[in-house]
């Protein structure tokens, strides 16, 4: 178990864990000077002969090092809430209590100090005070006990509810990937570069190799502390100290609010949509895109909120917000964060991460929120995936969703209807009846196209792309189309698309002039006129032969320049001769065979090269053997 101090400055947070473990912490010089805690100060004790180590952390109470209270209340098991009696409830008394709470801490424990100092009667009316300020919130039952530090009069009381309440602490699973929170590093003679933080989620063993994040250094893993005993593991829920070892890895490189995380976790992230509450205790709303201090783990960073659900959230209420953060962070859902004002001198409220991706766009459409609704639950990521993807046309990205629920996707069981689809850039989980009905649409608006271009083969898959308007981004839209092609509901003529039952059709006009033209390129065999030599308005004839070569009855060579599709596929068969066993073909030999000069060769060969059926390699040209021309001669 974990145990963390909370209270006002100078209520005795450090003296009495001193008299209850016996020790008297790692006290810096300037806080014996000063008479105050400054910095985050650790101890681990047998409460009981037999009984676990348990590991407490004292933690400032002065208002101006709550940023240092805030990264050592991070993961805790239990809060000791400390309350002098002379003073009563003071103003960090307060502040510390809406942070324990905000970060979900799920034990408390009262202590209600200096009792040696004061009447029972002052000590009862503290215990009131105590009563009334925690009966709203969750530690409304929290034992409250009565001690002196000095005396000793209640520290074995005190001990004995920690004792209780560490047998009620259940070991965290240690499912997931790695993560622990760095509050510490230092240097040891012999050994080297240690940090130390306390383990949120997964194990570790000596020998591994960890991410130190967001630097996404590589380390390794030389030798490990837990809960302040050598050892060859750790696990969630444990204070750890581990010995890390890396190519040029400096002291300098690492500091508080770092993280060290299995490899496949590591992601950071700079938006992240949570579930924000603020704080009754405000005097005034909080306000659309108003600046904060964010702390995450031990992290502290400054950002921006985005309110998605209005423009001002009034004292103790919630809506989901969006962070834009000005530097990066580790983040996975359900992590607990808390918000202070610009200025790090007031406690805002909190709220739980949800996504640690957030999107950039379309963060307020119904459709997101809907997905901000269902991740808000405590449900399981098998759960909530068919409510997330019944409001996603663009599906989620598993190697996303394995960092944001920080699960291996080898542990997943995913539900009947979900299914995944490859796409070109990696997969995408999609609901299977969502997919489906992607088709629909597409079908329709290649329809319409067919109708406004109804002398067009039709589109290619980037201008249907656009024609549709879609959200899909183009890898997943290119695999939409790859289904419809393979399930034949589409087809496609070269690069075009178009449904299976449209056939492009010459319009009386086209036809009639056609009739005139054809007889021109029969005649002139491997060299056909240019569109300026045929006779009639250029414009038009120029028209009307790439609707043609569009058909795949012509072939635009060079710019008004075409070859009837028979003259083509001669002129191919020509170059597969020459090329015989040897796929490597001379420029000048093709020149001679076709009997055309050596410009005009090159051109033809060079149309040949566009087309894929031959390679340029300097003056040669190689025939492709995966052609579809070459595939034809040969059949």
């Amino acid at each position: 178990m974990i145990v963390g101090t909370a209270g006002h400055i100078d209520h005795g947070k450090t003296a009495l864990l001193q008299a209850l473990t016996g020790q008297a912490g790692d006290r810096r010089r300037e806080e014996r000077e000063r008479g105050m805690t400054i910095d985050l100060g650790y101890l681990y004790a047998v409460l009981e002969p037999g009984a676990e180590l348990t590991g407490f952390i004292d933690v400032p109470g002065h208002e101006r090092f709550t940023h240092n209270m805030l990264a050592g209340a991070q993961g805790i098991d239990l809060v000791l809430l400390v309350v002098a009696a002379d003073d009563g409830v003071m103003p960090q008394t307060r502040e510390h209590l809406a942070i324990v709470e905000l970060l979900g801490i799920p034990r408390a424990l009262v202590a209600i100090t200096k009792c040696d100092r004061v009447e029972p009667a002052r000590v009862q009316a503290v215990h009131e005070q105590m009563t009334t300020l925690l009966a709203p919130g969750p530690y409304a039952d929290a034992p409250q006990i009565a001690l002196s530090s000095v005396t000793g009069e209640g520290v074995e009381t005190l001990r004995q509810a920690l004792l209780d309440a560490q047998r009620e602490v259940h070991q965290r699973s240690t499912d997931g990937g790695f993560r622990l929170a760095i509050d510490r590093a230092f240097s040891v003679a012999g050994a080297g570069i240690v940090v130390t933080g306390t383990a949120l989620s997964g194990q570790v063993a000596v020998g591994d190799t960890l991410v130190l994040s967001p630097l996404g250094k590589p380390v390794r893993v030389r030798g490990l502390h837990a809960q302040n005993q050598a050892a060859d593991t750790a696990f969630a829920g444990q204070r750890v100290a581990l010995n890390l070892s890396a190519e040029r890895l400096a002291l300098e490189h690492i500091h508080r609010g770092q993280w060290l995380l299995a490899e496949w976790l590591s992601a950071p992230t700079q938006r992240l949509d949570i579930d924000l509450r603020l704080l009754a205790s405000e005097a005034k709303a909080f306000e659309h895109f108003q600046p904060v201090h964010v702390h995450l783990g031990t992290q502290d960073v400054t950002g921006r909120v985005a309110l998605l659900e209005g423009t001002s959230v009034a004292p103790g209420g919630r809506m989901f917000a969006q962070i834009l953060l000005n530097a990066p962070v580790q983040a996975v859902r359900d992590d607990p964060l808390i918000l202070r004002d610009q200025s790090a001198q007031r406690t805002l409220g909190g709220g739980r991460v949800l996504d640690p991706f957030a999107p950039t766009r379309h963060r307020r459409s119904p459709e997101r929120l809907a997905q901000l609704q269902v991740l808000a639950t405590r449900h399981s990521l098998e759960q909530l995936l068919p409510a997330l993807l019944a409001n996603s046309d663009s599906g989620l990205d598993p190697r996303q969703l394995e960092r944001q629920f920080n699960r291996s996707r080898a542990t997943w069981v995913l539900p009947d209807d979900v299914r995944l689809i490859e796409t070109r850039q990696g997969p995408l989980l999609f609901s299977s009846t969502r997919w489906e009905a992607l088709k629909a649409p597409l079908l329709e608006h290649l329809a319409r196209f067919h109708e406004l271009e109804p002398d067009q083969m039709g589109p290619d898959r980037d201008r249907l792309r656009r024609f549709t308007a879609t959200t899909l981004e183009r890898p997943t839209f290119l695999r939409l189309i790859d289904d419809l092609l393979a399930s034949g509901a589409i087809a496609a003529s070269g690069p075009w698309l178009h449904l299976t039952s449209h056939q492009v059709r010459l319009s009386a006009e086209d036809e009639a002039l056609w009739q005139r033209l054809q007889p021109l390129f029969e005649q002139a065999g491997f060299d056909p006129p240019w569109v300026r030599q045929l006779g009639h308005d250029e414009a038009t004839v120029r028209l009307l032969l790439r609707k043609m070569a569009r058909l795949g009855l012509l072939h635009q060579v060079v710019r008004d320049l075409f070859y009837t599709d028979a003259m083509i596929r001669r002129l191919a068969a020509m170059l597969l001769q020459l090329a015989g066993h040897d796929p490597v073909i001379q420029v000048a030999a093709f020149r001679d065979a076709v009997g055309l000069g050596r410009k005009r060769s090159i051109q033809i060969l060079e149309y040949f090269d566009r087309i894929g059926l031959t390679r340029r390699m300097g003056d040669k040209r190689q025939i492709r053997l995966d052609s579809a021309l070459v595939q034809t001669d040969d059949h």
